[in-house]
């Protein structure tokens, strides 16, 4: 057809033209990607039933109410930590600073739920701190008062310590990324460092900080094992309870409808903080960043500022993580371990492998028809990360298992045979939810990539004869192994360390070292809880280290270590 809508190719044959396929595949991605918030969102329509009754009359107001609190607690923790180191380390010159730079994104590698257990048995009754201070005083049970750990304050805590990194990183990044002309515009206007950091540089590093923000916050809505473990009642606590408890997929999927609500208009606000990013100019000339020389106390108390989140952040959990290892290698190493390792590691790879295939495919064809239409469905794609765990797990659970039944419904009317689960309740499902919660991650790191591939490298390679696959395959992946390499740890680190949606998706007497950990904690056999939650926090070194570099870089006009 001459007007483009069909090509004809060798042999007569009629085909759909290339930019028909590259936007369908994408689009059909898109879509497959978002059936579990789709799902999720159809059921708020639901009439509700006398368990949403229940749950409206004697619990909701505990999950809104918590759930609001966490986030409150969380926003002060982070937000005070977060910024406070990323302008020490920035802008102040003191002992340890380089050091320290790098290690304040170390929190990041452990789980809220990991720190947690570490900390309950370092600070409950049987715990070496207060065994110590009874040892030492002689005071007995009901002698003294202790704070409880497990309470919503511990939580907050817990949260905060393992997710300031969000609001670290991005503030530094601003930070460095502002010009130095202003900031010694405002010193020469008799400005002080304090206030130049209140007047200059918080208000443009805002929209960075802002973002960072929702990330932590879209963390904590998702958080399970931590407030399930110190008894906190919140919204990913209560669709556990009412999907597992009361066997009510409809009220569970309500539930999910609200804390999506939540997790929405915290994407709101992020978008909100971009967008007034463009109303923040500075100037184009860079130069060598000069740190105020600390001296004195000051110098003192950054160092001891920047030390404090990394101390109580990753060295003393990670120290007590590895003390419960030694202590219980004999009873935990055994073959049952390295088979919980390697359900873990199989699960990791297989699902990094396709969502980076799958954040390829959405990020090329953006690259080569980047229409409205295609735009948004990349977008849509990306929702995943955003989204809870728990969300998605439902959100999974209920179609498959619908079509899990009609098949065996057919079956059995026309051949008399039952298929059983060939969906739901299997890997299948499990990989399915893990790739839709962290195909954004490789889709980010992916686009990245791309983007710094010249658009002439493509018409370099269509004047050679190649397709767009061809030149996907055999100019962009090679000039792209080392963003490749980065999605695939940052999304087989993420599957390493989820743990709602296994709980919920795992087969039967199936079990990865996420999950093994959190059963023993559950059971309060913290130590042996200890080896798996040790190579859980190792692998999630890795990415920490690459975030930490690719900050470094981030700077116009000069390295900023």
């Amino acid at each position: 057809m001459a007007n483009g809508v069909l090509d004809i190719r060798r042999r007569g044959n009629l085909r759909l033209p290339r930019s028909f396929m590259w936007d369908g595949s994408v689009l059909g991605i898109a879509l497959l990607m978002a059936v579990p918030v789709l799902v999720i969102a159809a059921f708020v329509f639901e009439p509700v039933n006398d368990n949403w009754h229940h749950l409206a009359e004697n619990l909701l107001a505990d999950y809104v109410s918590n759930s609001l609190l966490l986030m409150l607690g969380v926003t002060a923790g982070v937000l005070s930590i977060g910024v406070t180191t990323a302008w020490l380390t920035s802008m102040c010159e003191f002992p340890g600073r380089r050091l320290l730079t790098w290690a304040l994104l170390l929190p990041l590698a452990i789980p809220a739920y990991i720190i947690a257990y570490t900390y309950t048995g370092m600070l409950d009754f049987e715990g070496p701190v207060q065994s110590a201070l009874r040892e030492s005083t002689g005071w007995g049970y009901g002698d003294y008062w202790f704070p409880e750990v497990r309470s919503l304050g511990g939580a907050i805590l817990m949260l905060s310590l393992v997710l300031y990194p969000y609001v670290y990183m991005l503030a530094r990044a601003a930070f460095l990324e502002q010009s130095i002309c202003v900031l010694e515009v405002s010193r020469t206007l008799g400005n002080s460092p304090t206030s130049s950091f209140f007047r200059v540089a918080l208000p443009l590093a805002r929209p960075a900080i802002v973002t960072g923000l929702s990330l932590a916050l879209m963390e904590t809505l998702a958080d399970f094992g931590t407030v399930q473990y110190f008894g906190v009642t919140t919204f990913t606590t209560g669709i556990f309870r009412v999907w597992f408890g009361m066997g009510d997929s409809a009220s569970a999927a309500q539930l999910s409808g609200m804390l999506l609500g939540f997790v929405f208009m915290l994407i709101l606000l992020e978008r909100w903080s971009r967008r007034r990013a463009r109303f923040h100019h500075t100037s184009n000339k860079y130069s060598q960043i000069h740190r105020y020389q600390l001296r004195g106390f000051k110098k003192g108390l950054a160092f001891v500022a920047s030390l404090l989140p990394v101390l109580f952040g990753f060295l003393l959990p990670a120290l007590q993580l590895l003390m419960w290892t030694f202590t219980t290698a004999e009873e935990t190493l055994d073959a049952a371990f390295f088979v919980l390792a390697g359900n873990s590691l199989m699960l990791a790879t297989l699902t990094a492998l396709i969502a980076v295939l799958l954040a390829l495919l959405l990020a090329y064809g953006k690259r080569l028809h980047s229409t409205p239409l295609v735009e948004s469905g990349v977008r849509a794609a990306s929702l995943g990360y955003a989204v809870p765990g728990t969300v998605i797990a439902v959100g999974v659970l209920i179609p498959f298992a619908w079509l899990d039944n009609s098949i065996d419904a057919w079956m059995r009317a026309n051949f008399g045979i039952s298929t059983g689960l060939l969906l739901s309740g299997t890997l299948v499902a499990l990989v399915f939810a893990y790739t839709v919660r962290f195909l954004s991650v490789s889709i980010q790191s992916v686009e990245s990539g791309l983007g710094k591939i010249k658009p002439s490298m493509d018409d370099a390679g269509r004047s050679l004869g190649l397709s767009p696959m061809g030149v996907l395959r055999k100019i962009h992946l090679p000039l792209m192994k080392g963003t490749v390499m980065t999605a695939l740890l940052l999304v087989f680190v993420d599957v390493l360390k989820e743990l709602p949606a296994t709980l919920i998706l795992r087969p039967f007497n199936f079990n990865t070292l996420a999950v093994r950990a959190y059963e023993m904690a559950a059971d309060e056999r913290l130590a042996d809880a200890g080896a798996p939650a040790l190579m859980i926090v190792l692998a999630g070194i890795l990415p920490v280290i690459i975030l930490s570099r690719a900050i470094g870089r981030s700077r116009a006009g000069g390295n900023a270590p």
